[in-house]
């Protein structure tokens, strides 16, 4: 699994770099020589692509004119990739994907069974946030967080974050005496550690921030990371050493769960009692209606919602069964009167426990 910034492929006003293109095309079409091997790419570069087709001199600050670039460099971008991997034979397909794809369980299978069909039939998947429809997902910053839960849904066996610096530095790598972070084992690891939140080259938005809270996504499903620089894809993808390792820190869990966790922007809050939060933090349980002290937001059935405690802290994350405007005459009351009085379907629980997350013991 592949993710490369916008900085990699494109000039600094905008514009895909054929160059940079099809020198790292080069690299994933040997990985992938002989079939043994399988290779997802995560790409930006779409708003980026077309800002000089737009008459735009620089990324715009504006939700509308973001997705309109994208929607314009969207198109340049595949295309390039198409005629760049048709050199060696290789078909691409082209997958955009919102968070609302995976963190709803029929659109976490529709995207798991595209990929895991064109990965059968010989394709190589191009991926990218659907920014011409997507709003938090542009506002977010970058596609490294996409790349963590893409890693998962596929379940690669190593994430490759490809920026334009070559790892993870103790400081600001311009600066004299700064020093390449060549492992990670955890979070202790950084500890003190200065990471900057701007790329050289001004057409992405990541930075290395969301890079780092990549890995942290990814090594904590399992999954090691290696973060360096595109002119040493080949060197990454072949086990050599480069740039920085990211150690895996927990064991593969739900993928549609882990994107609830990281990627799922939530409607409305639920205010839960102390019973409530025990059930669902210790025991894993299901959210009833007896245990939900208040509610926020407007939302309707399958949007995710925090489940707050009684000082407002977040402790899980879930997805609702039912619309807000049906909350307030549930409130405090059991599913077997809620079944006598409003109908059999609210003998059922606000959200189960295989549609929850727990964020905070």
């Amino acid at each position: 699994m592949v993710k490369v910034g916008s900085s990699s492929l494109t000039t600094a006003t905008g514009g895909l770099d054929a160059d940079r293109v099809d020198a790292l095309v080069d690299v994933l079409a040997k990985v992938r020589d002989g079939g043994e091997r399988e290779v997802v790419l995560v790409s930006s570069g779409a708003i980026a692509a077309g800002l000089a087709p737009l008459g735009l001199h620089r990324r715009p600050r504006d939700l509308a004119r973001q997705q309109a670039a994208a929607s314009v460099g969207q198109g340049l971008l595949v295309a390039r990739y198409t005629a760049s991997f048709a050199r060696y034979g290789v078909r691409v397909g082209q997958v955009l994907l919102t968070s609302n794809d995976t963190s709803r369980r029929a659109h976490y299978r529709n995207a798991y069974r595209t990929l895991d069909q064109l990965l059968d039939m010989g394709a190589l998947p191009v991926v990218n946030e659907n920014d011409t429809v997507a709003t938090d997902e542009i506002r977010f910053g970058d596609n490294d967080r996409l790349a963590a839960l893409v890693a998962h849904l596929v379940r690669a066996e190593l994430l490759v974050l490809l920026s334009d610096v070559d790892g993870l530095y103790d400081g600001d790598p311009s600066i004299p005496g700064t020093t390449r972070i060549a492992e990670v084992s955890g979070p202790a690891d950084l500890a003190g550690v200065s990471i900057g939140s701007a790329g050289k080259a001004g057409v992405g938005t990541g930075g290395m921030v969301t890079k780092v809270e990549a890995a942290r996504i990814a090594t904590a499903a399992g999954i090691p990371v290696v973060l360096t620089s595109a002119s040493h894809a080949a060197d990454a993808l072949a086990g050599r050493d480069t740039g920085t390792y990211f150690h895996p820190t927990g064991r593969r869990s739900a993928g549609r769960l882990l994107w609830l966790a990281h990627a799922s922007a939530p409607r409305g809050s639920l205010t839960l009692d102390d019973g409530a939060v025990r059930a669902v933090v210790e025991r894993h349980s299901s959210l009833l209606p007896a245990g939900i002290a208040s509610v926020e937001g407007e939302f309707t059935a399958g949007d995710p919602v925090e489940l707050r405690d009684l000082t407002g802290r977040a402790v899980a994350r879930g997805l609702v069964n039912f619309d807000a405007k049906e909350m307030p005459r549930l409130l405090g009351r059991s599913t077997r009167d809620l079944a006598r009085d409003l109908g059999p379907a609210y003998e059922r629980e606000v959200v189960h426990r295989d549609d929850l997350v727990v964020l905070h013991r």
